[in-house]
């Protein structure tokens, strides 16, 4: 994207370009003289100079224009009059380039670009209607690596040409309006390739660019990002540069904007890596990609929708102008008053197609004669995994430190074989109960409240298909502004005055405590009426022992007897009596379950 940065705004120069405008008003009077005060001129060998880019061409044509050939190459010629107050007496019909070239030092870099067939209609006072050319190819010299790109036919309709001279060559406050740039532009079979990456896009287009002046001027901004080294210690440029940096990403808006047929390509340690993207659209503040797919290897996915609503760079913007005053490396507060406000991501028909993995063979070797070395067996290759997830979304609410305060998770028909899971605690014994493949939905549902000090869970829930559900509610208090220090070391201790206040817990059955018994059974040598009779006895007085048999303690165990008989819905819920909640230190300090329930106030029923 670099290569083919700054070069394309060369053309704008000339009237034809990327993707910025001003709407067109009425025409001046002057526009309609009489026929002999306007006249065809043709320049020769033409060079400007514009900030650190040097165009020429040579030949350039100038068609209805009230501007004589001296007046021409004096508008053109570098003077006292700022760039921007000349290109605005700029008056033609019509403008063509054969060829137009740019020559742009960035850096110890310098980008060329060759632009073929620019047009440009119906210039008038340094904006133009409607601005072509037929393409253009681009190279970047000075580098390690190759960078080149081209492009096919790029259009572009309502190019303000003295307002991109003031951006790129005039500097500002990084406070003044937006200068609306480009009205509409677009760009088809564009080819960019950068250290051995070749990235295509088969249409670009967008509407309503617009830009801000920034104190170092867009161009000076440019060349100083390009001169920072990154690897190289802190220093004050490489401070100073965030702040410019964050001018640039908060002096620069666009209405709208969609690319389509996006491949990217490229060898990443010996293994090819490949990415295509059907569309990607912005508009609004909200971000759209569709059909999405990649391969890295023998392992390959796709998704058919992501999108980002919500999403803002304001709080990274005011972190870096902050950062820019200051010396040193930034800390990890630093880096976290970086994060952007998250909004919402969303997503649709995810698919993870994951090679088999290798695992070791038999372990009973075929037999070998005395003295013989024993034989090398092959690895054995387990299938293929196969992950989907068909609805998905992440909602996130304010930052408190670069943490979000809110946030809600839900995860539709998230679906994977039964083997995927065999290592997790609670989920390993799921293939043996017969369950060949997952179809779970899950979801969490947090949110802090300041003022109380309190973070509900007001629901975390796991449900499969052909299974049940288990869903908890609760509340902890005691959760101040100390929780989302950066420091782990604040953070954690913190999180020890954590206070457990409410519980509650509901498990509904549809299929997965019938198959346990089913199972269970068989590798007990008992019946299963049998088995459920025994699980009977052990929940009605068992639980109640263990839990010190208080009120409590005889209500669960009388719930879960319930439950285990008729497999249907089992509910708890817990309150703890005093108001401030229990500590997680007295939770693991208790010397009893029921020194814990003697706290609570509890209910439990089933079905």
């Amino acid at each position: 994207m670099r290569t083919a940065g700054l070069p394309v705004c060369a053309l704008l120069i000339f009237g034809g370009g990327g993707p910025i405008g001003l709407l067109l008003g009425p025409l001046p009077v002057s526009a309609q003289e009489a026929a002999s005060a306007v006249q065809d001129v043709t320049l020769q060998n033409v060079t400007m100079t514009f900030g650190g880019t040097v165009l020429t061409a040579p030949q350039v044509i100038v068609s209805g224009t009230r501007l004589t050939k001296d007046d021409l190459l004096g508008l053109l010629r570098s003077g006292p009059e700022p760039l921007a107050a000349r290109l605005a007496k700029f008056d033609a019909a019509s403008i063509v380039i054969p060829e137009l070239r740019s020559d742009t030092r960035i850096g110890t870099k310098t980008q060329t670009a060759t632009y073929r067939d620019v047009t440009a209609k119906d210039v008038r006072g340094g904006r133009i209607a409607q601005a072509s050319a037929a393409g253009l190819t681009a190279a970047e010299a000075g580098g390690e690596a190759k960078h080149s790109a081209s492009y096919g036919r790029i259009e572009m309709k309502d190019v303000d040409l003295a307002a991109m001279a003031r951006l790129y060559g005039e500097a500002g406050d990084a406070k003044s309006p937006m200068l609306r740039i480009y009205g509409g532009f677009s760009a088809a079979d564009i080819s960019m390739e950068a250290e051995g990456t070749v990235v295509k896009i088969a249409r670009l287009e967008g509407a309503d660019v617009s830009g801000r002046q920034i104190p170092a001027t867009w161009t000076g901004a440019l060349d100083a990002m390009a001169r920072v080294d990154p690897t190289q210690p802190a220093s004050a440029d490489k401070a100073r540069i965030l702040g410019t940096v964050a001018d640039l990403i908060d002096g620069f808006s666009v209405g709208s904007f969609q690319a389509s047929g996006l491949t990217i390509n490229q060898t990443r340690e010996g293994e090819p890596v490949a990415m295509t993207m059907g569309r990607m659209a912005f508009t609004s503040g909200n971000l759209t990609f569709e059909d999405l797919g990649f391969t890295v290897g023998e392992a390959s996915g796709k998704l058919s929708r992501l999108s980002f609503a919500g999403f803002s760079f304001a709080p990274t913007v005011a972190a870096m102008r902050k950062l820019s005053t200051q010396a040193g490396e930034p800390t990890e507060a630093d880096l976290r008053q970086m994060t952007p406000v998250l909004g919402t991501l969303a997503f649709k028909d995810l698919r993870l197609d994951l090679p088999p993995d290798e695992v070791p063979a038999s372990p009973k070797p075929p037999a070998k004669s005395p003295g013989a070395a024993s034989p090398v067996l092959p690895p054995a290759a387990t299938a293929a995994t196969h992950i989907g997830l068909r609805d998905g979304a992440f909602a996130f609410g304010p930052l408190r430190d670069g943490v979000p305060t809110t946030g809600r998770a839900n995860l539709s028909g998230l679906t994977l074989p039964a083997s995927a899971v065999a290592g997790i605690p609670g989920l390993g014994s799921l293939g043996a109960y017969g369950y060949r493949d997952l179809d779970l939905n899950v979801v969490a549902d947090t949110a802090w409240n300041e003022a109380a000090k309190e973070l509900s869970f007001s629901e975390v829930s796991v449900s499969g298909k052909d299974m049940g559900r288990v869903t908890i509610n609760g509340t902890l208090g005691g959760i101040g502004p100390a929780v989302f220090d950066p420091d782990p070391s604040v953070s954690t201790f913190a999180m020890l005055g954590a206070t457990a206040k409410t519980f509650d817990l509901r498990i509904e059955n549809t299929g997965l405590f019938e198959r346990f018994i089913a199972s269970q059974s068989k590798s007990l040598s008992l019946k299963p009426e049998e088995l459920t009779q025994e699980y009977v006895t052990a929940t009605t007085f068992g639980v109640p022992a263990i839990l010190g048999n208080s009120a409590g303690a005889k209500a669960i165990g009388a719930a879960l007897g319930q439950f285990v008989t008729k497999p249907g819905t089992f509910l708890l819920s817990a309150k703890t009596k005093n108001a401030g909640g229990i500590g997680m230190l007295e939770f693991s300090t208790a010397p009893t379950p029921g020194a814990v329930l003697d706290r609570l106030d509890v209910s439990a029923k089933a079905n």
